[in-house]
């Protein structure tokens, strides 16, 4: 975890004092239910209860042990004297470890939740606002037929909902804990104590474990969270092309004092939105390490456990920052109708192409014939600046097929923009007056 990509929240859940907060409320939550089975004295619980730990004195006890669950438990241990001994009573080192990690990973979805939230109501209001502002649509860099921006808001917006429910898939199936021992068949300790301390802390039991928790929980987990970003990388990307010098349609907030280049003052570059898209890069990596650990060996090895360390608290952390960094962007964003409607009629109409060319389908014509007439007139509108319209107005063919009535309905954007309302009625984001 860099500082510079590190949200409060973020860097409190995932420090070594939360680390070891969690780990002992574990610990716990264990010795209370080991007293009320009678598997350990009830004073004994009674005193784990008032344990503390010292993260100095873990640190050194670890340099001698070389095993930072033994030097933690030594310090837990520690702290309360002969009672001590039944701290980590029959446990092994993952019963705390992944039931602890679970409890982390819950709270950290949750935090990304909640910043989704927020960004998502900024896409809704910008789906509203302009609904009916005309743009061209491009598909590969050209061109295509006109939009609104309001319609490119809401595809974010969708999309933002889609993820938010993966979000709440993973948040459920990180729910599990597991106290089943070395090899996750019991031997010490009784299922109904797993039962007890999980329900305790809010999770369930998983349904078959070994020494540690299956890693498909957490491989769906870091998959999900990439998925996320590859959404918010969309949005970033699409600023920054309709961010372009020639084309100006958005830009990103520029802040009183920014600068945008050492070199050439004149700069205003979209570096929020390119950081988003770098970082997205970045969780990517981290779903292919996640997807690597699934296949531990036997009952488990320690293959995923120094990658965990690193991908885990960094893709949450990394992800929240990025979703607290588009949603500046988007509640800042200068948006140009202006230049929305220039581009678009830089086309000279050719986005009625297709309309044309339905029409004279339908009127008899075939469609070979009529495909090869639209794009000759489309292809001589690009070359004279004649527009497109204006051509097929005075051609024979369509003139006499379709008539000068006909021809002013097929030339007509705001037809082309009529099914924007079904669209947005369908996801369920209208005004009042829609």
């Amino acid at each position: 975890m860099i500082k510079r990509y590190t949200p409060p929240e973020m860097a409190a859940l995932w420090s070594e004092q939360a680390k070891f907060n969690s780990w002992l409320l574990v610990e716990k939550a264990v010795a209370q239910a080991q007293a009320e089975l009678g598997i350990i004295p009830k004073n004994a619980a009674k005193a784990i209860q008032q344990a503390t730990f010292k993260i100095s004195e873990i640190e050194k006890f670890e340099k001698k042990t070389n095993h930072d669950v033994i030097a933690f438990t030594k310090s837990v241990a520690k702290s309360i004297g002969k009672p001590g001994k039944y701290v980590h009573f029959g446990l092994t080192s993952y019963d705390i470890v992944d039931t602890a990690l679970s409890l982390r990973c819950i709270s950290a979805l949750g935090i990304i939740e909640n910043a989704l939230r927020v960004l998502r109501i900024e896409t809704a209001r910008l789906a509203l606002k302009y609904k009916h502002t005309p743009m061209i649509g491009r598909t590969h860099g050209v061109h295509a037929e006109p939009i609104t921006f309001g319609l490119k808001c809401l595809s974010w917006y969708e999309e933002i909902n889609r993820n938010m429910e993966r979000l709440r898939t993973i948040v459920s199936e990180m729910h599990y804990g597991k106290i089943s021992g070395a090899v996750g068949s019991y031997t010490q300790l009784p299922q109904r104590l797993e039962k007890r301390v999980l329900a305790r802390l809010g999770l369930k039991p998983e349904p078959v474990s070994t020494q540690v928790i299956p890693r498909d929980r957490h491989a769906h987990m870091l998959s999900v969270l990439a998925i996320i970003a590859a959404g918010l990388e969309r949005i970033a990307t699409e600023i920054r092309n309709l961010q372009r010098t020639e084309i100006a349609e958005l830009a990103e907030p520029f802040g009183s004092g920014q600068r945008g280049s050492s070199a050439m003052p004149h700069k205003k570059n979209p570096i929020t939105c390119e950081r988003v898209t770098s970082l997205a890069r970045v969780i990517r990596s981290y779903a292919l390490v996640g997807i690597e650990n699934i296949p531990l060996w036997h009952e488990r090895d320690l293959t995923n456990s120094a990658a965990e360390r690193i991908i885990i608290p960094d893709a949450t952390t990394l992800l929240h920052y990025m979703i607290l960094k588009l949603t500046q962007v988007l509640a800042g964003l200068k948006v140009n109708p202006e230049k929305m409607m220039q581009n678009l009629e830089t086309s000279a109409g050719a986005f009625f192409s297709q309309t044309l060319l339905l029409a004279l389908i339908k009127a008899g014509i075939d469609r070979d014939r009529s495909y090869q007439l639209v794009q000759k007139l489309a292809f001589r509108s690009r070359e004279t600046g004649i527009t497109f319209p204006e051509l097929a107005r005075k051609d024979r063919t369509v003139l006499s097929t379709l008539g000068q009535g006909k021809l002013k309905q097929i030339f007509n954007l705001n037809r082309l923009l009529r099914n924007i309302n079904r669209v947005y009625r369908r996801v369920g984001l209208v005004k009042h007056e829609d």
